[in-house]
């Protein structure tokens, strides 16, 4: 196969995966769980390591199985077919396709503050609680888009994603120079006067409108709770950077370039994500975070520092963001869903490849299924549903580093991850903490998704009755 990216394109491609909509929204619920600036760069801080952990580790898993499938094949080879599939379909049901679309749905939404009649609009459809609106359309539109670009080549979605990721890059470096350059009532200290005291404030509905309650101080349980519970924010928008790996098969010398990329662009993201952050503390007070007009932290902050045309500003730049976000989870989703096939163990269409070297079929299936969740228009509902279930096959794969090297300590490792076998562990310890307050807490969060996994097993069970039948 044509070694068509670089390390450079396998980093913007990790940096442009990760780099969504989150980074613009999810502070604003988590500053409502906990109601500190100590405590809001806490979760950002532990989700960082645990993110830069988990690409440590999965770079010794990379450089053993450097071929495309990446997550998937790691999991395959090491615990099995069954656990491969069942990863792959949590992939292709909700993981990917439905960080497509509530990406895409985030795409929509800015949007519409640059042309408003996208929200004023009557719904274009409506019966009960469901509806399909302008936003849903336009987010489904963009979705066909990118996987049309994608189905011409690794070429033109790599040149798209480089152009995207390195817009943003420099809109997000702009934002945290100017965020501290031209506030001029900054609210660094009265932020960071609450200490390592936490509050809750989950505010009432007012119209639309979601408003200040009144803080009440927490502790003990109900610490733990709101820690895991803003962790389901920070942990959606610091996914996607195992994208890369599903990649492996087009990647120039994958047995170090796919590790190199996620350690760069991981360590690079999660160190923007935090100055972000920092900026949101410099320009709006609590309740400013907390509050801010329809859960936009980086629409109010961006207000502060450049006056009304910050609104503007921040629409194009979450728009660039997103776009660029689409097209990564596109260009590298497609890939597990071929080498599934090419197991057995998803449709046989999605073997083959299309007169421009890349899985063309498998990108349709993907970009239809994704479309039809955007339907659902609950981006809310999707991320909570995701993270966990994420964070729950990463440290599957993160133990298969460890399982592996106790089951065959002689195999040939190009990388080795750094510092074993602490950097597993440490990504382990926090991923289960993580899991079990949420499963505690915010049951909501977790059996969702973990059921729609699990309808993966009478699925697997049936696609492999049909291979014995036939004598496979």
């Amino acid at each position: 196969m044509d070694k068509k990216l670089k390390l450079w394109d396998a980093t913007m491609l990790v940096m442009g995966s990760m780099i969504g909509s989150g980074i613009f929204i999810v502070s604003s619920d988590m500053m409502r769980n906990l109601g500190s600036g100590y405590w809001l760069i806490a979760v950002w801080v532990i989700t960082g390591i645990l993110t830069v952990a988990g690409a440590i580790s999965y770079g010794e898993l990379s450089s053993v199985f450097p071929k495309a499938g990446g997550q998937y094949t790691y999991i395959n080879e090491i615990f099995g077919k069954m656990a491969g599939f069942l990863y792959g379909w949590g992939l292709f049901t909700v993981i990917q396709t439905g960080t497509i679309a509530a990406v895409a749905m985030a795409f929509g939404k800015f949007t519409a503050y640059l042309v408003p009649w996208l929200n004023n609009s009557d719904p274009i459809f409506q019966s009960g609680s469901f509806r399909i609106t302008w936003v849903q359309i336009l987010a489904i539109v963009i979705i066909m888009l990118l996987t049309y670009i994608n189905t011409r080549g690794v070429k033109d979605g790599k040149l798209l994603q480089n152009l995207f990721t390195v817009s943003k890059i420099l809109a997000l470096l702009g934002l945290i120079a100017f965020g501290f350059i031209l506030v001029k009532d900054s609210h660094w200290t009265e932020n960071l006067s609450f200490g390592w005291n936490a509050f809750q404030d989950f505010g009432k509905e007012v119209g639309n409108d979601l408003v200040p309650a009144g803080w009440k101080e927490i502790g003990g349980i109900t610490l733990l709770g709101g820690i895991a519970a803003a962790m389901v924010g920070s942990v959606f928008s610091s996914v996607a950077w195992e994208n890369v790996t599903f990649m492996s098969g087009e990647i120039e010398n994958p047995k170090k370039n796919v590790v190199k990329s996620m350690v760069f662009g991981t360590v690079a993201v999660m160190s923007l994500y935090l100055l972000v952050n920092l900026v949101y503390l410099n320009a709006l007070d609590r309740d400013g975070i907390a509050f801010a007009d329809k859960n936009r932290p980086a629409v109010a902050a961006s207000e502060m520092i450049f006056g009304s045309f910050g609104t503007v500003i921040m629409a194009v730049l979450v728009m660039i963001s997103t776009f660029g976000c689409i097209n990564g989870l596109v260009l590298a989703g497609a890939r597990v869903y071929q080498t599934m096939a090419k197991d057995g163990l998803f449709f046989k269409a999605a073997i083959g490849n299309n007169r421009h070297g890349v899985p063309g079929k498998s990108l349709w299936m993907q970009g239809i299924w994704a479309s039809v969740l955007a339907l659902s228009g609950q981006y809310g509902d999707l991320l909570d549903m995701i993270s966990f279930v994420i964070v729950l096959f990463y440290m599957i794969t993160v133990f298969g580093v460890i399982w592996l090297r106790i089951k065959k300590p002689d195999l040939e490792r190009p990388y080795k991850t750094w510092l074993y076998p602490v950097t597993p562990l440490l990504y382990l310890l926090i991923g289960t903490a993580f899991c079990v307050l949420l499963i505690i807490y915010k049951p909501q969060y977790t059996w969702p998704g973990f059921l729609l996994i699990l309808t993966g097993v009478p699925v697997y069970f049936f696609i492999n009755r049909k291979d014995k039948e036939q004598g496979v």
